[in-house]
């Protein structure tokens, strides 16, 4: 093979502890931009989402790889984001209260069918992109779910009531309905009573 194919392929333009460098400050940085913008950006809740995150590997992209085309260069690349990549999961895992510090905290959104208009102001969302978010997990309405929480990843946990906990719901309720018109029907009863003997007495 010719030799000036293999040093056209292989040989470096920058030197070597800038092209392990540039990958691994363009990681740390999209994770804090990531963090800093919140969570919706990772959901891809609406096309508008999708485009930024596909639009950044490609603006990035020359910052993590200079003028170096390179196979080596684009080696050590790809070795430096999975090395950063390696060592942050293993401190994060052994701190975490840092992880919750650079990850963030999951943000719930509904508790018991009542939806927190406040968080969702909080993590820019509508409330047609939190029912399409429960759509896409076979949940019709907001009054079927439990508990709904954005995590930091920027899935959506959605716990759903189950039918037997709702229809128990509804028996508790209806007892407690029945028991109040009982207690006012006794207290009416009462009522007359005292005005028939009122009346009785005043004669």
């Amino acid at each position: 093979m010719d030799h000036g194919i293999i040093q056209s392929m292989f040989h470096m333009e920058l030197p070597l502890l800038e092209k392990i460098l540039r990958p691994m400050i363009v990681y740390l940085t999209l994770i804090a931009f990531l963090r800093l913008f919140g969570k919706r950006e990772l959901a891809q809740l609406n096309p508008f989402d999708l485009v930024v995150l596909l639009s950044l590997s490609n603006t990035v992209q020359n910052s993590m790889i200079g003028n170096d085309n390179s196979v080596s260069g684009g080696v050590v690349g790809a070795f430096s984001l999975l090395a950063i990549n390696w060592l942050l999961t293993r401190l994060l895992f052994k701190a975490p209260k840092l992880t919750e510090t650079l990850q963030g905290t999951s943000t719930t959104l509904i508790r018991d069918g009542v939806v927190d208009y406040e968080a969702l102001k909080t993590e820019a969302l509508t409330e047609e992109e939190l029912l399409s978010a429960l759509h896409k997990q076979n949940v019709d309405s907001f009054e079927e779910v439990r508990c709904c929480a954005l995590e930091p990843n920027g899935n959506f946990f959605i716990e759903v009531m189950n039918p037997s906990e709702q229809e128990e719901e509804v028996s508790e309720l209806m007892r407690t309905l029945r028991k109040l018109t009982s207690d006012v029907a006794e207290l009416r009863e009462e009522l007359r009573v005292r005005d028939a003997g009122s009346k009785s007495a005043a004669s």
